[in-house]
């Protein structure tokens, strides 16, 4: 990368871990939607960048301190959620060449969705959901993991409508996203898909990743997490539609 790449690149994960911290979501969307906009490295290098950054952010949130969650309702959306991270590290094995264009249009269009999911008001549900629900939507999270290291979205839309203490939540999604981030780091290893640019991307952005994990999460007021969402949904429509728009044309002049 060049310095200006570089720049841009730590910029996007400064604003990733921010809006992560401050909301328990978006730190993937958010870095690989805007290093995919500005072509800062190639997405499967990214998401192994977003993985390792991933837990690590997890893990500087979470402390030395035992995460406080309800592990009946935990358990079903963790376990599935495993089982699609490996999924989707299955399919992305399968996309490579010209298909590398359809995993773009998949994540523009996975980043629009999910950009109007995290802005909608959830209404909360009168009691908590079955386990079955737990486990769909664990699916289809792993699912995004596995493809590009975003699990967020569709457990965060779940779990923030469920009649649960907000910090029960938050701790959920974090201990989701790391065992994520472990099971996929450890496939793609396997598949020997951790390349040199990745280590040197993850160590660049370790200390930003740790110092504004901490500073957000120690001086950080409750009262701006609305200004948070509204930042975090601009930036993800700007980059879904960047990569949407052209991997749309890209295939349609494959197809006639």
């Amino acid at each position: 990368m060049t310095p200006t790449q570089h720049l841009l690149f730590l910029l996007a994960v400064a604003v990733a871990t921010y809006a992560q911290t401050m909301t328990g979501f978006a730190f993937g969307l958010v870095l690989l939607g805007l290093s995919s906009l500005f072509a800062l490295a190639p997405l499967p290098d990214m998401s192994n960048t977003v993985s390792i950054l991933t837990l690590i952010n997890a893990l500087v949130a979470i402390g030395r301190s035992r995460p406080h969650v309800d592990w009946t309702l935990l358990r079903p959306a963790l376990i599935s959620s495993l089982i699609g991270v490996g999924l989707g590290v299955a399919a992305l094995d399968l996309i490579h060449g010209r298909m590398s264009v359809i995993l773009q249009w998949l994540l523009g269009l996975t980043i629009l969705v999910c950009a109007f999911m995290l802005v909608m008001q959830a209404r909360q549900l009168a009691r908590v959901s079955r386990k079955p629900v737990f486990v769909f939507f664990g699916i289809i999270s792993g699912l995004l993991g596995g493809l590009f290291s975003s699990a967020g979205p569709p457990m965060v839309y779940q779990l923030y409508r469920q009649p649960l203490p907000l910090a029960v939540i938050r701790n959920s999604l974090l201990v989701i996203f790391a065992a994520n981030a472990v099971v996929r780091l450890s496939l793609v290893t396997w598949q020997g898909s951790i390349h040199a640019n990745t280590l040197w991307m993850s160590l660049e952005a370790f200390p930003i990743v740790v110092v504004l994990t901490w500073l957000v999460r120690r001086f950080a007021s409750a009262d701006s997490i609305k200004t948070v969402k509204r930042m975090v949904f601009v930036l993800l429509i700007a980059a879904g539609l960047g990569l949407f728009v052209p991997a749309s044309r890209t295939l349609l002049n494959m197809v006639f």
